[in-house]
């Protein structure tokens, strides 16, 4: 399965979580929608059968493996 990747937005360190979205690897979106909790972004990546990722750091940097967990 191919991995999508979890992004709290907006991307940086500043402010609160307004939400997420779900990327690839190479940053495209797979949807516009922003999603307003993680459990519905992780369903929703579920749904579509691809294996989530969520972010264990604010400030994410998809090629680096410590910045990212399966979604359980």
């Amino acid at each position: 399965m191919q991995n999508v990747y979890i992004e709290p937005m907006p991307k940086g360190q500043w402010g609160p979580i307004d939400g997420y979205t779900l990327e690839f690897h190479d940053g495209t979106k797979i949807t516009q929608q922003v999603y307003r909790s993680e459990r519905l972004a992780v369903d929703e990546i579920k749904l579509r059968g691809y294996s989530p990722m969520v972010a264990k750091v604010r400030v994410t940097d998809k090629t680096v493996d410590d910045h990212w967990q399966p979604a359980k």
